[in-house]
């Protein structure tokens, strides 16, 4: 996984989110966004982290999503951790 391949699949998890009317609806809720401001900052490799974030927050969202798009379960969570703000914590 490459920073460029999990900004593409950030973005097609934004994509995803949106296409959910009852999902976009808790993602704006929950960031504080409006659907200007995730337009505005869709390239932003920071906000896309935080899209990711969002997603991986529930297991059935990132199975939908993944099985969506014929993914491993494991990719948002690899691609999470190449964005800013997406390294692994070391508790020790």
């Amino acid at each position: 996984m490459t920073p460029q391949k999990a900004e593409e699949l950030a973005l097609s998890a934004l994509g995803w989110i949106a296409a959910s009317d009852d999902l976009i609806g808790v993602f704006l809720g929950a960031t504080g966004s409006t659907l200007d401001t995730v337009r505005a900052q869709a390239s932003d490799p920071a906000f896309l982290g935080s899209v990711l974030d969002f997603l991986l927050m529930d297991d059935a969202w990132v199975a939908g999503f993944c099985d969506a798009n014929s993914l491993d379960y494991r990719q948002p969570m690899i691609a999470r951790q190449m964005l800013p703000g997406g390294d692994a914590p070391n508790w020790t």
